[in-house]
């Protein structure tokens, strides 16, 4: 196979399939997860697994400001103590579920929130000691944080230089101030630049920023200049997500008015010349709403057909079960998905009445297994060859898949996808609609597809 992280903008394709999906950081979809699932399975799931390499994740969900946007898991405080006692728990749930992994190594760790460096300084230094203490950590691998620009003082880097992180991801989401006043997130443009290069000195492997269009009063003109500063900035990878304006489901949206938001074709608009400049100033486009340097490890794997994608979104990691600490965090082990409780009370209470906090998952059957290992080569490598397949799954490619390859049709149709000798390959254009197309292969999705409970994919 070749690859090519060529793209192309198609108007009329985009504007056809730009319709409500999942995000396939999982397959089955967080929806399939269920409250019957149990603690038996999940250990029944370390057992069997065939991995013995561990990524962790650890959530947050302290954050000192509400961001309008935001429709992550969080709780907004200035009160520091509240920190204290779901550390203390966090303590606990390491304490439980560390000797279920003593035989893993653990060669991968990502903070996220929440606003991970809501903590002080020392907190970030004993949650990683009770980490390093319980788990095994090998020496050289990929130790991630998310960042809060606002709330931080430079020598925050030098706190995680010093507990082992060594890649960073700093939330900006506009540069525009009248975007940042408008979603409560008003930030200082020199420090961040000064947070990078600070950084960059300290020898952090990689530097992750995050944009997001579609936000109220942006605009083409106002986003190209972002997306302008951005560059200068030379982060190593970037994401540009889209905002999804839902106010029933996400309260802190409801203080954003319908009105100050870009229309559908603006949007677009948007995301469009926003590709443009960052291909055109080098980066390549990994898929849906990720960027990364040629050099960056990502583009480096998806290049060698080696790229994975789990919760966390693209990954180096390829063969390694994931395990999500904290509230709502989400686990992914051998043939098994398991989350924790969403809501801190019910987090602390779970873990007070039976040592561990899970509260919902789901066991992946053969089929499961399939499809996943289908849309992830596909979603990672805009490629898939069927008889690789075949050997790697035991199976007949096109009489397995006969119903889904009906409904990619539609996409060979629209010249989005194209299939000869039996490789399926994704063209430039169908590249930004990866999503759809992943969805034919989604037995669940054809379920639920009429029940709107998905974002748009652009």
């Amino acid at each position: 196979m070749s690859y090519s992280s060529k793209i192309r903008w198609d108007q009329s394709m985009i504007e056809k399939y730009n319709y409500s999906g999942p995000r396939y950081t999982s397959y089955p979809t967080a929806l399939e997860f269920d409250a019957s699932f149990t603690e038996d399975q999940f250990l029944k799931a370390i057992e069997t697994s065939k991995s013995r390499q561990l990524s962790l994740y650890i959530h947050i969900p302290f954050c000192a400001k509400l961001c309008y946007y935001c429709g992550c898991n969080k709780v907004i405080t200035r009160h520091k103590h509240k920190a204290e006692q779901y550390l203390e728990y966090l303590k606990s749930e390491i304490l439980a579920r560390a000797p279920l992994f003593k035989d893993y190594q653990v060669t991968q760790m990502h903070w996220g929130g929440g606003t991970p460096t809501y903590l002080e300084p020392e907190q970030i230094l004993w949650l990683t000691d009770q980490l390093k203490s319980a788990f095994n950590f090998v020496d050289d691998g990929e130790f991630s944080i998310e960042i809060d620009p606002r709330e931080i003082e430079l020598s925050m880097l030098d706190t995680l230089k010093q507990a082992g992180f060594n890649r960073i991801s700093v939330g900006i989401q506009d540069f525009n101030k009248e975007v940042q006043v408008a979603v409560n997130r008003e930030q200082d443009e020199q420090f961040i630049f000064d947070l990078i290069g600070r950084a960059k000195e300290l020898g952090f492997q990689s530097t992750n920023v995050d944009l997001i269009y579609g936000l109220p009063h942006q605009t083409a003109e106002s986003f190209a200049k972002t997306i302008a500063r951005t560059i200068e900035l030379s982060p190593d990878r970037l994401s540009v997500f889209n905002y999804a304006h839902l106010p029933a489901r996400f309260a802190a949206q409801r203080k954003i008015k319908d009105e100050t938001l870009p229309s559908p074709r603006e949007k677009l608009e948007i995301l469009h010349q926003s590709i443009e400049g960052l291909t055109g100033a080098g980066y390549q486009f990994i898929g849906m709403d990720h960027f990364a340097k040629p050099d960056d490890e990502l583009a480096k794997l998806q290049r060698a057909g080696k790229l994975h994608r789990n919760f966390q979104g693209y990954t180096t990691q390829e063969e390694c079960d994931l395990l999500g600490l904290g509230v709502s965090s989400i686990s992914q082990i051998g043939d098994c998905y398991a989350q924790n409780q969403k809501e801190v009370k019910d987090y602390y209470q779970a873990i007070d009445d039976k040592n561990n906090a899970l509260w919902k998952g789901c066991s992946l059957d053969r089929d499961d297994e399939i499809r996943r290992a289908v849309i992830k080569q596909l979603i990672c490598h805009f490629e898939l060859d069927m008889a690789k397949m075949e050997q790697e799954l035991g199976i007949e490619f096109e009489s397995y898949f006969a119903e889904d390859l009906k409904l990619l049709q539609t996409f060979i149709n629209d010249k989005l996808v194209n299939i000869d000798d039996r490789v399926i390959t994704i063209g430039e254009t169908g590249r930004l609609l990866i999503r759809n197309i992943c969805m034919c292969f989604d037995k669940y999705f054809r379920e639920k597809a009429r029940q709107q409970q998905f974002s748009r994919v652009i």
